[in-house]
């Protein structure tokens, strides 16, 4: 193949000298010897490094305009025969990266380089992998397989679980996946962090997804009416499946329309599971939304009552006895003073009780001293 390319490279560069070309005094072929005199003296005038800038160009416009038309011959076969786009676009891409390898090789010849000058000792390119190249070779790896696993495609509706966010698939590439989100922002995540998460796949087979909803009514309400309006609320909303023959979700058939079952005995109320299947896993917030608007205005001339979080305290003889005791307020909010506890003289005493004091005036103007 380095023999194919350096011919490549003479032929487009003109360079080895030969009956073919006009010969300078180093003996490299600068201008073909079929092209007019007049344009012979002008390449000749021009300078060496004008002349290969232009010849690089050339051949650029000439990888481009291969690599265009190869997409247009080949893309509906490619399409054809792999079925997958995220498959068919790595394919035309690969089309076009080996159009411009040799493009890049034939720009070398032009130059006078050849793989020879490219190479690099094992340490160099050693360290060169393992620092700066091995992120992107993962991510190659991991695009590689992702391709062959199939577990999302372009077009699909996925959810990252770590981060409870959904999108479509925009791209898969070698390298990252670009997923455009509900929040109209786009994501590109590398492959290589991309097969460590949780993907789930809305989309993957049927766009059929089946959803849950809890609806808790109080113990007096009338159970067999609320699971009925319940499951009449989910039918008659756009986008929801109706009913039909059984959905099959591997081995298990599951029914199509909607249906209300009794998930459990609360402590606040009893629990009804509402499950139905939306056509597309596009709008699963607003089919929510919109039934459970619908199963509140069904209940409102019904004998069935949301339940709500609630706690009944009943003592009666049964449930012991309880000291409570009465203080003065603004005693307890006086600060206790350091330098005298409980055990002093009068600490504690209830001042009604107290001895009179002979030193303390009784308000007649006496003051005690006789």
């Amino acid at each position: 193949m380095v023999q194919w390319l350096r011919a490549l490279a003479v032929a487009v560069a003109q360079t080895g000298g030969g009956a073919g070309g006009t010969a300078t005094a180093e003996g490299t072929a600068t201008t073909p010897s079929w092209l007019p005199d007049e344009v012979v003296r002008v390449l000749d005038a021009t300078p060496t490094p004008v002349v290969q800038l232009a010849q690089s160009l050339v051949v650029i416009a000439l990888a481009y305009a291969v690599s265009q038309l190869l997409v247009k011959l080949l893309g509906r076969r490619i399409a054809r025969r792999f079925r997958r786009p995220s498959l068919t676009r790595t394919a035309l891409r690969g089309i076009r990266g080996i159009v411009f390898l040799f493009a890049a090789f034939t720009v070398m010849g032009i130059y006078g380089y050849g793989l020879a000058d490219l190479t690099l000792s094992v340490a160099v390119f050693s360290a060169v992998v393992g620092v700066i190249l091995a992120p992107i070779v993962g991510s190659v790896i991991s695009g590689v397989f992702l391709l062959a696993d199939q577990p999302y495609e372009i077009g699909d509706m996925i959810e990252l679980a770590d981060r409870n966010q959904r999108g479509f698939v925009e791209d898969i590439t070698l390298r990252y996946t670009k997923i455009f989100t509900l929040d109209n922002t786009f994501l590109v995540i590398p492959n290589g962090t991309m097969r460590d998460r949780d993907v789930v796949n809305y989309s993957a087979e049927d766009t059929r997804t089946r959803q849950s909803l809890d609806i808790l009514v109080t113990y007096e309400s009338d159970l067999a009416r609320a699971r009925q309006l319940a499951e009449d609320a989910a039918r008659n909303v756009d986008d929801v499946v109706g009913g039909g023959p059984r959905i099959r979700v591997g081995a298990a058939r599951y029914p199509a329309g909607p249906t209300c079952y009794v998930d459990e005995f609360g402590d606040h109320g009893i629990n009804l599971r509402l499950r139905y299947w939306v056509e597309e896993p596009y709008w699963l917030l607003r089919v929510r939304s919109q039934i459970q608007t619908a199963f509140d205005e069904a209940i409102a001339e019904e004998d069935v009552e949301i339940a709500y979080p609630h706690q009944h305290h009943v003592f009666d003889e049964t449930s012991g006895e309880m000291q409570v005791g009465v203080h003065d307020g603004r005693a307890a909010d006086r600060p206790e003073r350091p330098d005298r506890g409980r055990s002093e003289p009068g600490a504690g005493v209830d001042p009604s009780k107290r001895p009179p004091d002979p030193t303390e005036s009784d308000g007649d103007g006496d003051d005690g001293r006789r």
